[in-house]
């Protein structure tokens, strides 16, 4: 998509990654961010529910702020996302947090280029997939790239913590 810049693209152009960058229209009235996705993008692309992530932003029981991407139709194991990051627990973070830490607004958050680098856990799911999909940072914004690519931009530990 021509003239969409994000710091997420940003960071996928100056890294030399391959990527595609997908847009539909954000709908104000969606209920959750991540099954618009789903529904605007996988028929059209051709891929699973399952190749679409979304970018949870959580907060640990050391008091620091991280990272968890799932695919969308999954719900986050809080448990699994603490034990992968060192922590003992989690729990959601803030939203007014989440939007200032990351430098995105809560549905457009990308795991990507985000202000200040969080730490990152990826759910294993994604290595079986060839392409899978995250935020670009903008709602109705979407990165095609390699599990590979994101988890090494990332520095992000892999583990399951997505459940059913």
């Amino acid at each position: 998509m021509a003239g969409a810049s994000t710091p997420a693209i940003r960071t996928l152009t100056q890294a030399r990654v391959e990527h595609r960058v997908h847009s539909y229209a954000h709908d104000p009235r969606a209920d959750s961010f991540g099954a618009e996705a789903v529904a605007k993008l996988a028929v059209d692309l051709g891929v699973e529910p399952e190749q679409i992530f979304k970018t949870l932003v959580i907060e640990l029981s050391t008091g620091a702020l991280a990272v968890a991407v799932l695919p969308v139709p999954r719900a986050l194991s809080l448990k699994a996302a603490a034990a992968a990051l060192g922590a003992s627990k989690a729990a959601m973070a803030d939203r007014g947090k989440a939007e200032r830490t990351t430098g995105y607004v809560l549905g457009g958050i990308s795991p990507l280029g985000q202000k200040r680098a969080l730490p990152t856990v990826v759910d294993a799911s994604a290595l079986r997939w060839d392409r899978m999909l995250c935020s670009g940072g903008r709602r109705g914004l979407e990165i095609e790239l390699a599990p590979a690519d994101l988890v090494r931009l990332t520095g992000a530990t892999t583990a399951a913590v997505a459940t059913s």
